[in-house]
């Protein structure tokens, strides 16, 4: 049983990196093409927000590539500088995307509510986690004690629910920000909204493939501490 599980879980890393190129690959591409409107990640960011009345997040530039994301603790929406200064489809659809979580804080979405008030147990249980497990095989191993392996565990499912609680709420945002493009005009044609969703669709699908290779992962411990206590 442990072997198939080492099938599924290299066969999910495969994917996970095919998956990953592919939506670098579809990045690289709408970034080429200018958006008709000629807006900037940014002004698309501050039109959406003001359109949904909300006035209290700020949008900032920060280093690195795709590096964005909504900070509910802060209120801001940060933006990479390839999308902050970006005048693409790909920078439209990035910034609205990441709009799309401020619009889901600022209206008590119950998927982003959850999500967050998970993040202190998940930082604790992040940081622990890897050598908790490594500790806890080895224990089982050489002495018998399964407490330590189970902790392990425990931790491992924690960021296991993260990461699929994650997910709603990742295609909710897209949604949020796929309908405001189209209903707004920012996306003047099907062809920038169609690449709009095909760029979207891959960077939900990677966190799809993340939470799928953290369950997998996560079967794997459990099966070994249940071997260990039978």
């Amino acid at each position: 049983m442990i072997a198939g599980y080492w099938i599924i879980f290299i066969g999910i890393m495969l994917v996970s990196m095919i998956v990953q190129w592919r939506f670098r690959s579809k990045f690289k591409k709408y970034t080429e093409i200018p958006l008709s409107s000629g807006m900037t990640g940014r002004d698309v960011a501050q039109k959406m927000l003001n359109d949904h009345g909300i006035y209290d997040v700020d949008i900032i530039s920060v280093e690195g590539q795709l590096t964005d994301h909504y900070n509910p603790a802060n209120r801001t929406v940060n933006l990479s500088p390839e999308v902050y200064n970006g005048r693409s489809i790909a920078a439209a659809a990035v910034a609205a995307h990441e709009c799309g979580h401020a619009v889901q804080h600022a209206k008590a979405y119950s998927w982003l509510q959850f999500r967050s008030a998970m993040v202190p147990l998940v930082s604790v249980a992040s940081r622990m986690v890897t050598w908790v497990l490594m500790i806890g095989v080895l224990l089982a191993a050489f002495s018998g004690n399964i407490w330590v392996l189970a902790i392990g565990v425990a931790a491992l499912a924690v960021t296991t629910l993260f990461s699929f609680v994650t997910l709603p709420v990742e295609f909710d945002a897209s949604k949020r920000a796929l309908a405001w493009l189209d209903n707004k005009g920012v996306t003047h044609s099907s062809a920038e909204h169609d690449g709009a969703k095909d760029a979207l669709w891959w960077a939900a699908m990677t966190y799809v493939v993340a939470a799928l290779s953290s369950l997998v992962t996560l079967l794997y411990y459990a099966s070994m501490l249940l071997g260990r206590r039978d």
